[in-house]
């Protein structure tokens, strides 16, 4: 049990608050540079600097099968952002079907090209800094915890879709099955920056998808 607790404290302490977000089911989420930009500087980045500090301290990023951006990363980019299309459309599709459930906060668009960019700059610092805990620290820790990778893979879907709580059952579901498709990717091609960047661009096509007329209305 000892093993399991610097990743709880450690979830604790990265993601237990952002896990239980303000917004009603359904609410409109306005977006603001201010805000995001205070998000990026005074947690994402803080709080991936400590997930590499945690994971670099016992060993170098070559031991741990982690190298810097290289063209074999774009395999799983390209297996893994079109799964998390086809999780996120399929749930978008049942979910208004299902009465009876709260449907997720709705997400505004950024309103200019400033905002834009750091939306973009924002997803990318979220999705390393999910992606460095949740697959590269969590998997990577798996015989430290002594379990096997199903079971780590389990436990990592487990804390990832908790993270996600506060979008409602359809945001939990969605985080679960795009959690356990990521950890596989992940295990198979040790890559996190290819499962990084595809969890950035999803990210970033949500919100254009949300500035269409005909998605936003």
């Amino acid at each position: 049990m000892n093993s399991f607790f610097e990743p709880l404290i450690l979830f604790w302490v990265l993601f237990l608050r952002v896990s239980f977000g303000t917004a009603a089911p359904g609410e409109p989420v306005t977006f603001s540079v201010t805000a995001e930009i205070a998000r990026i500087v005074l947690y994402s980045v803080p709080s991936l600097l400590l997930v590499w500090h945690i994971m670099l301290k016992e060993k170098g990023p070559g031991e741990w099968g982690i190298a810097l951006p290289r063209k074999s990363d774009i395999v799983p980019a390209a297996l893994a952002f079109p799964a998390l299309i086809l999780i996120g459309m399929t749930i978008s599709f049942i979910t208004p079907h299902i009465d009876g459930i709260p449907s997720s906060p709705r997400l505004l668009p950024p309103q200019n090209a400033v905002a834009w960019t750091v939306l973009v700059i924002s997803c990318f610092c979220a999705a390393y800094l999910e992606e460095s805990y949740f697959r590269f620290y969590l998997l990577s820790k798996r015989e430290d915890m002594g379990i096997g990778p199903n079971r780590a893979i389990l436990f990592s879907t487990l804390l990832f879709s908790v993270c996600h709580v506060y979008e409602g059952p359809w945001g939990f579901l969605n985080a679960a099955l795009s959690g356990v498709v990521l950890a596989y990717i992940f295990l198979r091609f040790r890559s996190l920056h290819g499962i990084s960047i595809a969890h950035a661009l999803y990210n970033i096509l949500v919100y254009i998808l949300a500035s269409l007329p005909s998605v936003s209305q």
